[in-house]
């Protein structure tokens, strides 16, 4: 399909049937990922962090992938590291919904706070290999070897950590502790319940495939910035699914998963810039990129300490009302859009 050829009307329908997909798609794959962390004993932070933070950020994956493979360097770095913003706001949002107490308290989960912590450091490596001197293997950064590097010796020792843990958050009345619930009634396999969240997350890649066409054209055709287009429509779009597993876990009582879905997705999607810059070949992908990406970046890393200090803190507030981490959150994303924008 020849996407430069379709009329205006065309790629929004496109884009707007694409992001309807993800967003059905995440709806439903939440349900399916609290299943599997009480059928396989790892907990809602740890399943929430990894399988379901790698399947919602699918879409994302082949957005940054496809736009790279087509030279399109802002695009592609933006999209990642725009959509990590994007999903630390959407966790400020879920907290508005929980009335009890502020999110952050009520979820307090050692495995969040490795992940917090990892994710800084993660986002850091881009910044290095920004201002680093240019050099590749095979077209290919160090930074992004190294960014793979410590991605899984952190999926390792996240694994140690809730397994053997040095610590412990003080528990109140307002914890929520992550209970497996087999209880209820769910006569369907493990086999099937994988073949569900799997099917779901082969669904949302292709509607990712979709949108990185159609930003494309869109960028092309009308002389946008790649780096506006990156962080605030094809990041936001394919960050659908963390806006709607992390509110649906919130109203369920996952929050452990809600928490660690996004913490956990935005450490995954570190690894768009390492498949992004294997699939640029024209050299490192972080040469490439301008100082309005690096915004966005910026952007990234300070939310998540924002949001790892407020998971320190645990800060408790009055009903109704969200922590400083959230409003602080919150400010932080609002000003990168006034930035980028004005």
């Amino acid at each position: 399909m020849n996407f430069e050829n379709l009329s205006l009307v065309w790629l929004v329908l496109t884009f707007a049937l694409s992001g309807t997909v993800i967003l059905g798609c995440g709806v439903r794959i939440t349900g399916v990922a609290d299943r599997i962390a009480d059928r396989t004993g790892l907990g809602e932070a740890l399943i929430g962090g990894l399988l379901l933070g790698a399947a919602t950020s699918l879409s994302g994956t082949v957005v940054s992938i496809t736009t790279a493979l087509e030279g399109r360097a802002s695009l592609s770095f933006s999209n990642a590291v725009g959509g990590i913003a994007a999903q630390t706001a959407f966790l400020a949002l879920a907290d508005t919904i929980y009335r009890r107490v502020n999110l952050e308290h009520a979820a307090a989960d050692l495995s969040n706070l490795f992940q917090g912590a990892l994710l800084i450091l993660l986002l850091s490596l881009p910044l290095i290999g920004y201002i680093a001197p240019d050099v590749t293997v095979w077209s290919v950064s160090p930074i992004s070897i190294a960014l793979f590097g410590v991605y899984i010796a952190g999926v390792v020792a996240s694994k140690k950590v809730k397994d053997d843990p040095m610590w412990r958050p003080v528990g109140t009345r307002e914890t929520r502790t992550d209970i497996p619930d087999e209880d209820q009634k769910d006569a369907r396999g493990n086999l099937q319940i994988f073949s569900v969240f799997f099917l779901l997350m082969l669904l949302m890649g292709m509607a990712g495939y979709l949108i990185s066409q159609v930003a494309g054209v869109v960028t092309d055709r009308y002389g946008l910035s790649a780096s506006i287009v990156g962080a605030l429509m094809t990041a936001v779009v394919t960050s659908l699914p963390e806006l709607v597993t992390t509110l649906a876990a919130v109203r369920r009582g996952a929050l452990q998963l809600a928490v660690g879905g996004i913490i956990g997705g935005n450490t995954f999607d570190t690894l768009f810039l390492t498949l992004s810059d294997v699939a640029y070949r024209e050299g490192s992908l972080y040469s490439a990129i301008t100082k309005d990406d690096l915004l966005w970046l910026a952007i990234g890393l300070s939310v998540t300490a924002v949001l790892l200090l407020g998971l320190i803190v645990r800060q408790k507030s009055g009903p109704g009302s969200i922590g400083f981490e959230s409003a602080g959150i919150l400010f932080l994303y609002g000003g990168g859009i006034m930035l980028a924008a004005f």
